[in-house]
């Protein structure tokens, strides 16, 4: 019998929640004997091969190629999986959301401490994606069928989650999992 196979990616956020898919510690060397690795930065395949089983998103869509990605991979996954606070809600990026985008991009370009004199321009190749004008949660732009939350989520509630959808059976999270006080 085939394993089932997994893809996740990274939109706008922090990488967080990939850390704490490795903060399962030795439990990788179990979803490794579970599941195969598709399209990952686990495994740095950078291209679906085939038709996923779960996909995994962590981080919401602030840019053109966020939204991209996220189309692709509600394309090629059977289930996908928002982990994490920004891919639920949009996290510290969607902190944004309330100032105009032209004052963002004068602030980070223009305008700021940081900004070295002379050197003021804001980057508009074409070759750069669009930004949006909001950050947006992923079920704002496909369909999501579980939610994890957490910032990052805990290693043992995206554990316990990954064992229920793969074995198909119910998720029994304990309280401490997902309390976040």
């Amino acid at each position: 019998m085939s394993k089932p196979v997994i893809a996740t990616a990274s939109l706008a956020g922090c990488f967080g929640c990939h850390m704490s898919i490795l903060d399962i510690d030795e439990r990788i060397l179990d979803l490794i004997e579970l599941v195969e690795f598709n399209k990952s930065p686990v495994d740095d395949i950078k291209s679906f091969h085939k038709i996923c089983d779960i996909g995994i998103i962590e981080g919401g869509c602030c840019n053109s190629e966020n939204i991209h990605v996220l189309k692709d991979f509600r394309k090629n996954c059977k289930l996908l999986v928002s982990l994490g606070e920004c891919a639920i809600m949009g996290g510290l990026p969607a902190l944004r959301n309330g100032i105009p985008i032209q004052e963002c991009l004068n602030e980070a370009y223009l305008d700021g401490l940081t900004v070295e004199k002379g050197n003021k321009i804001i980057p508009n190749d074409n070759e750069l994606p669009m930004i949006l004008d909001k950050v947006y949660p992923c079920h704002e732009v496909v369909k999501i069928d579980y939610f994890l939350p957490g910032c990052p989520p805990n290693a043992d509630l995206i554990w316990d989650a990954l064992v229920s959808i793969i074995k198909g059976t119910p998720m029994k999270l304990a309280y401490e999992t997902i309390k976040y006080d």
